[in-house]
């Protein structure tokens, strides 16, 4: 691709022009997304988690029958839209769809995501460690995710240290799912066979963005299936995928995506941030006496997941800012509102 970003060693990377903006590289990512558009019907009970591939007119006219008298068309009209393309259909839906008479809907079908780890350290679960080795955790978290977003998952498992191995790895991938996902492997140094057989594919930009948790992302396509290689931290990996992944794939689903929820809320302590990236600290949001208040969820660091597992949402801070002194003001961004 022609408007990669060369990798290039910094004195300080948090004053690096070189660095993509966080909405650069959502803008980016997006600009490579093609809809999978797969129309199919499903009976009404099996449609929960799907996207909507056409309108909904009511059939009939709609009138929740009570203690009151209720007239024709007071909830819904015949020949009224209900439902539109693009449209999650959810319990609410499934009951709206039930009380309009119609036992089949026209959906899009599941994504498909297929994902790996690479890497001859990683052991399985339930195993012994040995000197060096570490637990294949980020594979846990991809599929908590993906599970979350209602595609159709593809687990290939550990893919070991071998560039014959990576290689079929990603082809084999590229034959089953609409979108590949890896974690490690995409930065600068690191000694493993990820980064080189996607230079060898040709069709992937390595970007360095501006952000903390999460510099490190490679974004492309390998054949006709859309890549994404996460930073390896487990904390990264959450962030990036919340920002771009999720994003990404909803505009292959065909979904209309709205921006993630944002509220503001005032910081109970000093947050530390140094300018130059913008940074999501993993936070706990509360109500207490009607006002939003938020805390820092325990030490920030990039591989510490305990945090991420206390936290309810991210306190984003801009990329320009220092630190914020306690009693602030700051934009936070619920878990719940980035993911449908």
């Amino acid at each position: 691709m022609s408007d990669s970003i060369p990798a290039k060693p910094v004195g300080c990377d948090e004053h690096d022009p070189s660095l993509l903006s966080v909405e650069q590289a959502q803008a980016r990512a997006l600009d490579l997304v093609s809809p999978v558009h797969e129309s199919q019907t499903r009976a009404l009970h099996d449609a929960l988690g799907l996207l909507l591939s056409e309108d909904i007119v009511s059939p009939i006219n709609v009138h929740s029958a009570g203690q009151n008298v209720r007239h024709p068309g007071e909830d819904i009209a015949a020949g009224n839209a209900v439902l539109t393309r693009g449209q999650r259909v959810g319990p609410a839906e499934l009951g709206l769809l039930a009380s309009l008479g119609i036992a089949q809907v026209r959906v899009w079908r599941r994504l498909r995501v297929a994902f790996f780890s690479t890497g001859d350290e990683l052991r399985p679960v339930g195993t012994p460690l040995d000197d060096g080795q570490i637990y294949d955790s980020n594979r846990y978290t991809l599929h908590g995710m993906l599970t979350q977003l209602g595609v159709e998952i593809i687990d290939l498992g550990v893919i070991r240290d071998d560039p014959t191995a990576v290689e079929a790895a990603f082809h084999d991938a590229a034959q089953q799912a609409d979108a590949i996902i890896t974690s490690g492997g995409v930065s600068v140094g690191e000694a493993d066979f990820v980064k080189a057989t996607l230079d060898k594919l040709g069709q992937v930009d390595f970007w360095r963005i501006a952000m903390k948790p999460g510099k490190p992302l490679a974004l492309g396509k390998v054949d006709q299936a859309l890549f994404f290689g996460l930073p390896g931290n487990p904390v990264s990996v959450m962030a990036t995928f919340y920002l771009f992944v999720v994003p990404a794939l909803q505009a292959m689903m065909g979904q209309t995506r709205t921006a993630p929820l944002t509220v503001t809320a005032i910081s109970k302590h000093k947050l530390k941030k140094r300018p130059g990236r913008m940074d999501f600290q993993r936070g706990v949001l509360s109500n207490e006496n009607g006002r939003l208040m938020v805390d820092a969820a325990g030490m920030q660091a990039s591989h510490i997941l305990s945090g991420m597992s206390r936290a309810n949402c991210f306190i984003v801070l801009a990329q320009a800012s220092g630190d914020v002194e306690a009693g602030s003001e700051v934009p936070v961004m619920p878990f719940h509102g980035l993911m449908p």
